[in-house]
């Protein structure tokens, strides 16, 4: 990137589990989270995003964090910039804004200092600071992502084939992962562990073969989370049994919630929406498609 270069990242919002897939399924949604970058004398970041004002307009900024310790595991240090900043994607919502960071930051070293890495090594540095492949997979490639984190490093499948519609119900209300990460169990017993894997084993299965039916009823099966989650989504069984009602096909907490992810077969998206409207009138409701391409960056060059 040379002096008067504009830089436009682009990174998808995700959610993440469907239900028994915990830690390991994620799937891009069309909200973005967007960047338009210059290099300048000082990091300077401007908001576009009234929700975005919160953060830090400076290097202290989560996203130029994240770029300038990538740069620094590859010994460049990157130069300043000026960053406009927008985003689509609802903050503590469980629809991946966390992630959408991570990989906006990532992505932002990588172009910025010209490091030239591959989609791979990209993966590797976004699961190591989330945790956990699901979300920032999902941001990065686009489609579903199946993936597993481990301490020789972390693999992933990625299908981008799928093709169904999405309604998201987000509450007003914001829940910390942290604190929904405190009701889970830290150890289930054996036989529940083999049942809730057999499960999450049949969902991909299931929605790799486009059975769509199946794969909602494996997500109302999930023992990983849901069941200790929903004393922290109250209306979570509520939607499930509109949404179910309404035609669709799975209902599942998004990530850690509060927002809840309903599918449904691609076109019933509009018509499942307004009548989720009609039962919960105080949420906030997206109409949603998958996003297949993951994050994108372009360079428009100075003449």
């Amino acid at each position: 990137m040379k002096e008067g270069d504009m830089l436009t990242i682009q990174v998808p919002g995700s959610t993440a589990n469907l239900g028994p897939g915990f830690d390991s399924m994620g799937l891009a949604l069309n909200l973005y989270l967007r960047l338009e970058v210059e290099k300048s004398d000082n990091w300077k970041i401007v908001m576009e995003s009234e929700e975005l004002e919160i953060f830090p307009k400076d290097e202290t900024n989560y996203i130029v964090q994240v770029a300038l310790q990538t740069a620094a595991k590859y010994q460049k240090t990157l130069p300043s910039c000026t960053i406009k900043m927008s985003s689509e994607i609802p903050l503590a919502r469980g629809l991946g804004s966390s992630a959408a960071a991570i990989i906006a930051g990532i992505e932002l070293a990588d172009a910025v200092g010209e490091l030239n890495l591959t989609l791979d090594e990209k993966f590797l540095i976004a699961a190591e600071l989330e945790g956990h492949p699901d979300n920032v997979g999902a941001s990065l490639f686009g489609g579903l992502v199946i993936g597993s984190q481990r301490e020789a490093g972390v693999d992933a499948v990625v299908c981008r084939d799928l093709q169904f519609d999405l309604v998201a119900v987000v509450p007003k209300e914001e829940l910390l992962t942290k604190d929904s990460r405190n009701v889970l169990p830290l150890e289930l017993p054996f036989a529940d562990a083999v049942r809730a894997g057999a499960v999450g084993n049949v969902l991909v299965a299931a929605l790799l073969r486009e059975d769509y039916f199946l794969a909602g009823k494996m997500m109302r099966q999930d023992l990983y989370h849901q069941p200790y989650r929903k004393k922290l989504v109250p209306h979570l069984q509520e939607i499930e049994d509109v949404a179910y009602d309404a035609g669709a096909f799975g209902v599942a907490l998004s990530g850690a919630g509060p927002t809840v992810l309903c599918f449904c077969e691609k076109g019933r998206g509009e018509g499942l929406k307004e009548k989720l409207e009609d039962y919960h009138p105080e949420m906030a409701f997206y109409q949603l498609r998958i996003d297949q391409a993951g994050s994108s960056v372009q360079i428009q060059k100075y003449v």
